[in-house]
Protein backbone atom coordinates (compact mmCIF):
# COMPACT_ATOMS: atom_id res chain seq x y z
CA UNK A 1 0.00 0.00 0.00
CA UNK A 2 1.43 3.35 -1.05
CA UNK A 3 0.39 6.87 -0.17
CA UNK A 4 -1.68 8.18 -3.09
CA UNK A 5 -0.41 11.08 -5.13
CA UNK A 6 -2.32 14.30 -4.62
CA UNK A 7 -3.10 17.12 -7.02
CA UNK A 8 -0.35 19.22 -8.61
CA UNK A 9 0.67 22.09 -6.38
CA UNK A 10 0.67 25.75 -7.25
CA UNK A 11 3.24 28.39 -6.34
CA UNK A 12 3.85 28.70 -2.58
CA UNK A 13 1.79 31.35 -0.80
CA UNK A 14 3.31 34.09 1.32
CA UNK A 15 1.14 33.32 4.35
CA UNK A 16 0.24 29.63 4.68
CA UNK A 17 -1.06 30.19 8.22
CA UNK A 18 -3.69 32.61 6.94
CA UNK A 19 -4.60 30.17 4.16
CA UNK A 20 -5.12 27.36 6.68
CA UNK A 21 -7.24 29.58 8.90
CA UNK A 22 -9.43 30.73 6.02
CA UNK A 23 -9.79 27.52 4.00
CA UNK A 24 -9.53 24.43 6.21
CA UNK A 25 -12.14 23.21 8.66
CA UNK A 26 -11.43 22.36 12.30
CA UNK A 27 -12.89 18.88 12.72
CA UNK A 28 -12.63 15.99 15.18
CA UNK A 29 -10.45 13.18 13.91
CA UNK A 30 -12.17 9.92 12.91
CA UNK A 31 -11.45 7.33 15.66
CA UNK A 32 -9.75 10.03 17.77
CA UNK A 33 -12.57 12.47 18.45
CA UNK A 34 -10.69 13.98 21.40
CA UNK A 35 -8.34 15.69 18.93
CA UNK A 36 -9.41 18.52 16.62
CA UNK A 37 -7.40 19.23 13.48
CA UNK A 38 -7.39 21.65 10.58
CA UNK A 39 -8.65 19.34 7.85
CA UNK A 40 -8.86 19.46 4.05
CA UNK A 41 -12.26 19.29 2.37
CA UNK A 42 -13.42 19.37 -1.28
CA UNK A 43 -13.59 23.18 -1.36
CA UNK A 44 -10.37 23.89 0.56
CA UNK A 45 -8.37 24.66 -2.60
CA UNK A 46 -5.13 23.12 -1.36
CA UNK A 47 -3.71 23.24 -4.87
CA UNK A 48 -3.55 27.02 -4.48
CA UNK A 49 -1.48 26.73 -1.32
CA UNK A 50 1.59 25.28 -2.96
CA UNK A 51 4.00 23.27 -0.86
CA UNK A 52 7.73 22.61 -0.98
CA UNK A 53 9.82 20.49 1.33
CA UNK A 54 13.20 21.59 2.72
CA UNK A 55 14.86 20.46 -0.52
CA UNK A 56 12.70 22.75 -2.65
CA UNK A 57 10.74 19.88 -4.18
CA UNK A 58 6.96 19.92 -4.60
CA UNK A 59 5.58 18.21 -1.55
CA UNK A 60 1.92 17.14 -1.26
CA UNK A 61 0.15 18.57 1.82
CA UNK A 62 0.04 15.28 3.69
CA UNK A 63 -0.46 17.24 6.92
CA UNK A 64 -4.01 18.14 5.84
CA UNK A 65 -5.21 14.54 5.66
CA UNK A 66 -5.85 11.83 8.25
CA UNK A 67 -3.48 8.93 7.68
CA UNK A 68 -4.16 5.62 9.38
CA UNK A 69 -0.72 5.18 10.99
CA UNK A 70 -0.85 8.49 12.83
CA UNK A 71 -4.49 7.92 13.72
CA UNK A 72 -3.86 4.57 15.40
CA UNK A 73 -0.77 5.85 17.22
CA UNK A 74 -2.77 8.75 18.62
CA UNK A 75 -5.61 6.42 19.60
CA UNK A 76 -3.19 4.01 21.28
CA UNK A 77 -1.42 6.75 23.22
CA UNK A 78 -4.68 8.23 24.48
CA UNK A 79 -5.89 4.76 25.49
CA UNK A 80 -2.56 3.98 27.21
CA UNK A 81 -1.34 7.32 28.63
CA UNK A 82 1.14 5.58 30.93
CA UNK A 83 3.18 4.75 27.81
CA UNK A 84 4.24 8.38 27.47
CA UNK A 85 3.40 10.16 30.72
CA UNK A 86 6.48 11.89 32.08
CA UNK A 87 8.57 11.05 29.01
CA UNK A 88 10.30 13.14 26.36
CA UNK A 89 8.66 12.18 23.05
CA UNK A 90 9.59 12.83 19.41
CA UNK A 91 6.95 12.52 16.67
CA UNK A 92 8.89 11.63 13.50
CA UNK A 93 7.28 12.63 10.20
CA UNK A 94 4.68 14.44 12.25
CA UNK A 95 2.43 15.81 9.49
CA UNK A 96 -0.57 17.33 11.26
CA UNK A 97 1.03 16.71 14.65
CA UNK A 98 -1.76 14.37 15.74
CA UNK A 99 0.59 11.91 17.46
CA UNK A 100 2.51 14.63 19.26
CA UNK A 101 -0.76 16.23 20.35
CA UNK A 102 -1.95 12.89 21.74
CA UNK A 103 1.33 12.51 23.64
CA UNK A 104 0.97 16.01 25.10
CA UNK A 105 -2.61 15.24 26.15
CA UNK A 106 -1.30 12.05 27.80
CA UNK A 107 1.07 14.17 29.92
CA UNK A 108 4.37 13.64 28.14
CA UNK A 109 6.92 16.00 29.68
CA UNK A 110 8.02 17.39 26.30
CA UNK A 111 6.92 16.73 22.73
CA UNK A 112 8.85 17.55 19.57
CA UNK A 113 7.20 17.17 16.16
CA UNK A 114 9.65 16.72 13.27
CA UNK A 115 8.85 16.95 9.56
CA UNK A 116 10.64 18.00 6.37
CA UNK A 117 7.59 20.01 5.26
CA UNK A 118 7.61 23.64 6.48
CA UNK A 119 3.82 23.78 6.22
CA UNK A 120 3.52 20.68 8.42
CA UNK A 121 5.42 22.52 11.13
CA UNK A 122 3.00 25.44 10.83
CA UNK A 123 -0.04 23.16 10.84
CA UNK A 124 1.28 21.19 13.83
CA UNK A 125 1.62 24.36 15.89
CA UNK A 126 -1.84 25.53 14.86
CA UNK A 127 -3.37 22.15 15.67
CA UNK A 128 -1.64 22.08 19.04
CA UNK A 129 -3.12 25.49 19.85
CA UNK A 130 -6.62 24.30 18.92
CA UNK A 131 -6.16 21.40 21.34
CA UNK A 132 -4.66 23.59 24.10
CA UNK A 133 -1.37 21.68 24.34
CA UNK A 134 2.25 22.69 23.93
CA UNK A 135 4.62 21.09 21.41
CA UNK A 136 7.89 22.10 19.79
CA UNK A 137 8.41 21.72 16.04
CA UNK A 138 11.51 21.10 13.95
CA UNK A 139 11.51 21.37 10.15
CA UNK A 140 14.49 19.21 9.25
CA UNK A 141 15.57 15.85 7.87
CA UNK A 142 17.05 14.21 10.99
CA UNK A 143 17.46 10.68 9.64
CA UNK A 144 21.24 11.00 9.32
CA UNK A 145 21.62 12.63 12.74
CA UNK A 146 22.67 11.08 16.03
CA UNK A 147 19.85 9.77 18.25
CA UNK A 148 17.90 12.61 19.89
CA UNK A 149 17.77 13.12 23.65
CA UNK A 150 14.29 11.67 24.07
CA UNK A 151 12.76 8.61 25.72
CA UNK A 152 10.42 7.61 22.92
CA UNK A 153 10.01 8.09 19.17
CA UNK A 154 6.64 7.66 17.49
CA UNK A 155 6.59 6.95 13.73
CA UNK A 156 3.42 6.99 11.64
CA UNK A 157 3.07 6.24 7.92
CA UNK A 158 6.73 6.50 6.88
CA UNK A 159 7.08 3.13 5.16
CA UNK A 160 5.46 4.01 1.83
CA UNK A 161 8.65 4.03 -0.29
CA UNK A 162 11.77 1.86 -0.20
CA UNK A 163 14.30 4.70 0.04
CA UNK A 164 12.66 6.51 2.94
CA UNK A 165 11.83 3.23 4.70
CA UNK A 166 15.46 2.12 4.56
CA UNK A 167 16.67 5.40 6.03
CA UNK A 168 14.01 5.31 8.74
CA UNK A 169 14.97 1.77 9.80
CA UNK A 170 18.68 2.70 9.96
CA UNK A 171 17.85 5.74 12.08
CA UNK A 172 15.61 3.76 14.40
CA UNK A 173 18.33 1.14 14.80
CA UNK A 174 20.67 3.83 16.12
CA UNK A 175 17.93 5.11 18.40
CA UNK A 176 17.05 1.75 19.93
CA UNK A 177 20.76 1.06 20.47
CA UNK A 178 20.80 4.31 22.45
CA UNK A 179 17.96 3.02 24.62
CA UNK A 180 15.08 4.91 23.00
CA UNK A 181 11.74 3.11 22.75
CA UNK A 182 10.09 3.26 19.30
CA UNK A 183 6.38 2.94 18.50
CA UNK A 184 5.19 2.60 14.90
CA UNK A 185 1.69 3.05 13.53
CA UNK A 186 0.94 1.74 10.05
CA UNK A 187 -1.89 0.26 7.93
CA UNK A 188 0.44 -2.31 6.34
CA UNK A 189 2.29 -0.26 3.76
CA UNK A 190 4.58 -2.03 1.34
CA UNK A 191 7.91 -1.40 3.06
CA UNK A 192 6.87 -1.91 6.67
CA UNK A 193 9.66 -3.96 8.37
CA UNK A 194 7.38 -6.67 9.76
CA UNK A 195 10.28 -8.85 10.92
CA UNK A 196 11.36 -6.13 13.34
CA UNK A 197 7.94 -5.42 14.83
CA UNK A 198 5.93 -6.69 17.78
CA UNK A 199 2.26 -5.86 17.52
CA UNK A 200 0.72 -4.03 20.45
CA UNK A 201 -2.80 -3.30 19.24
CA UNK A 202 -4.96 -3.44 16.08
CA UNK A 203 -7.58 -0.97 14.93
CA UNK A 204 -9.98 -0.60 12.03
CA UNK A 205 -9.72 3.03 10.91
CA UNK A 206 -10.08 4.97 7.66
CA UNK A 207 -6.94 5.97 5.77
CA UNK A 208 -7.50 9.38 4.21
CA UNK A 209 -5.69 10.11 0.96
CA UNK A 210 -8.13 12.23 -0.98
CA UNK A 211 -10.44 13.62 1.69
CA UNK A 212 -12.51 10.44 1.90
CA UNK A 213 -12.00 6.99 3.34
CA UNK A 214 -9.53 5.27 1.01
CA UNK A 215 -9.15 2.15 3.11
CA UNK A 216 -10.65 0.55 6.19
CA UNK A 217 -8.10 -2.25 6.43
CA UNK A 218 -6.94 -3.15 9.91
CA UNK A 219 -4.08 -0.93 11.01
CA UNK A 220 -1.81 -1.55 13.96
CA UNK A 221 0.56 -0.10 16.52
CA UNK A 222 3.88 -1.88 16.86
CA UNK A 223 6.93 -1.85 19.06
CA UNK A 224 10.06 -1.62 16.91
CA UNK A 225 12.47 -4.17 18.33
CA UNK A 226 16.23 -3.80 18.53
CA UNK A 227 18.32 -5.29 15.76
CA UNK A 228 19.50 -8.80 16.68
CA UNK A 229 23.12 -8.96 17.73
Amino acid sequence: MKKPKLAHLGAPLADPRAFILENLHILPTPAVAEILLYTAHPASGLGKLGNQDIYGNDHPPYWAYRWAGGTVLARYILDHPAMVAGLHVLDLGAGSGIVGIAAAKAQATTVVCVDTDPYAAIASRMNAAVNAVNIDTICKDILDDDPPEVDMIAVGDLFYASDIAGRVVSYLDRCTTAGIKVLIGDPGREYLPHHRLRILSKYSVPDFGNGSAASTDTSAVYLFESKPA
